[in-house]
């Protein structure tokens, strides 16, 4: 009986090294090595498959080679720094062409109107790329991850808060929240015989971070802050794991970062829903939800009277992560990258200041949504720098099935990767100052700053652009208004251009300017 047992158990064993080994095989090797033929046969190529970890060892090479590049001060040319890895494929092998992260096969397309196919789709074939377990916990499956009919409830709840004439009306909480920090700035000038040096970058963070804390939460404010430094950890973990090859299975396993990470989620979960409980208190006592980005949309999730909630808790606090997290960290990089151009570039700076003064009136003047909207050089300015130092430089779709795009034939399970900070520096579509600071070139608006009409990406575009876009431009003029009609200034003599991509794009050694009170 008992060899019996100890055959039968050999056997199993036997079946199961198999059943793992024949597995691993077809994803490993016979499923890259049939794709990458397939895509040959259609004219498209690349780096070469290895084994496991695709092209993801080489790529890291690029990267550290050139980590401790440093560019010129007028140089926009970051590409070298933060994609060296596709600037030396594409160059190669053309704007669109075949890489591997891991064993997943990634199709690059830097080619617009490919570009505009895969993110004006709405059947579904190009969804949002899984960006695993440690990014999801930072973002929440929000409206960035959710696809389908999930995707048009949580838009259904979401969108009534970022309509223009709420924004409007956080205008004055986005001054207040700038107008301490330039407070604090003059008393540093003021100390110092009129001029002071400071590091704006790590000031933005803070900033958008009190913005975004007091708009989305309002009095739960001091809760909203608590929210910002767990994510703010959550932040790190992604940006340290995001290079790594995906092993299914591995984020259950109780290492110290994923136990960490699970601690953070927990955290942020608890304090959210304690603010949402608060919330749905009041608003049974007829108070309300509150006026907020979370009052606004959990009024819109409820609906009419005796109708089921449109989406759970659950989904709530996802969105809560989404917006907390996108809106203040890509404004607050917005703001530092914009800071730079206007010091690097006084000409413009004194440009945007007399549109500040004329429309908006000098200190003390309040700044109302409707004076914002009328900031037009501002406005150039801003997607001029969106489009040199977006915070995201690439965006990642995965089809859904067998598909062709463009004429070619794409199989199911492909990544495409959309390289927006090499496509916002074509020549052939933004013209020969593609390289060049010309905010000039956004003076009658986005879809005519270069010849393709969709050649602006840094919201995306199609029915997936970012819902927060508006919310983000306002804050930002907001924030350079207030700057503005106090200081001039320019970047300090130890500044280090060397852009990084730390999940966002941000100055490596952060952003020391020099401001200088001016007389009122």
């Amino acid at each position: 009986m008992a060899s019996s047992a100890v055959l039968a158990l050999v056997a199993l064993a036997v079946v199961l090294a198999t059943w793992v080994w024949t597995v691993a095989m077809q994803h490993l090797v016979w499923r890259p090595y049939a794709v990458a033929k397939a895509f040959r046969r259609q004219g498209i190529r690349g780096p070469a498959y290895r084994f496991f970890v695709g092209n993801n060892e080489e790529s890291k090479a690029m990267r550290v080679a050139t980590a401790d590049d440093v560019l010129d001060l007028r140089s926009h040319d970051i590409i070298r720094r933060v994609l060296p890895q596709y600037q030396a494929w594409m160059a190669a092998h053309g704007k669109v062409f075949l890489s591997w992260v891991g064993y997943r096969p990634a199709l690059c397309v830097a080619d617009y109107d490919m570009a505009k196919q895969i993110l004006s789709n709405k059947t579904g074939l190009h969804s949002k790329t899984d960006p695993g377990p440690n990014i999801m916990a930072l973002l929440g499956k929000g409206l960035a991850f959710t696809e389908g009919d999930e995707w048009a409830r949580h838009r259904r709840v979401v969108h009534p808060a970022f309509t223009m004439d709420k924004l409007k009306m956080m205008s004055k909480t986005m001054e207040e929240c700038a107008g301490k920090v330039v407070r604090e700035w003059e008393a540093r000038a003021m100390a110092a015989g009129g001029v002071a040096q400071v590091e704006v970058g790590q000031q933005f963070v803070e900033l958008t971070a009190n913005v975004i804390s007091h708009t989305a939460f309002g009095s739960s404010y001091k809760e909203g802050r608590e929210v910002f430094e767990a994510q703010r950890e959550l932040q790190y973990i992604a940006f340290s794991t995001i290079n790594k090859v995906h092993v299914p299975g591995l984020e259950y396993v109780p290492t110290n970062t994923n136990v960490r990470r699970w601690q953070l989620n927990r955290k942020v979960r608890s304090t959210l829903m304690a603010i949402i409980d608060e919330r749905q208190a009041a608003a049974k006592d007829a108070k309300g939800y509150g006026n907020d980005l979370l009052g606004l949309m959990l009024e819109a999730n409820a609906g009419k009277e005796g109708q089921k909630a449109i989406m759970s808790m659950d989904d709530i606090i996802a969105e809560c992560k989404t917006f907390f997290f996108a809106g203040h960290d890509t404004t607050s990089h917005l703001l530092t990258w914009a800071i730079f151009l206007l010091g690097t570039h006084p000409e413009w700076q004194r440009k945007v200041r007399e549109e500040v003064l004329r429309e908006c009136g000098g200190v003390g003047a309040p700044l109302h949504g409707d004076a914002l909207n009328k900031l037009k050089l501002a406005t150039m300015v801003l997607y001029e720098t969106l489009r040199l130092y977006g915070a995201v430089i690439m965006l990642t779709r995965t089809t859904t099935t067998d598909m062709e795009l463009g004429g070619m034939k794409i199989p199911k399970g492909t990544s495409t990767m959309i390289p927006i900070a090499i496509m916002h520096r074509d020549k052939e579509v933004w013209g020969a100052d593609a390289g060049e600071f010309n905010p000039d070139r956004f003076r009658d608006g986005v879809g005519r700053a270069a010849k393709h009409p969709s050649a602006m990406l840094a919201f995306s575009v199609g029915p997936r652009a970012c819902i927060g876009q508006d919310f983000a431009m306002l804050e930002a003029k907001a924030t350079l208004a207030t700057i503005l009609r106090r200081f001039e200034f320019e970047v300090a003599p130890e500044y280090v251009h060397a852009p990084a991509d730390f999940l966002t794009l941000q100055p490596k050694c952060g952003l020391p300017v020099l401001l200088k009170l001016l007389d009122q």
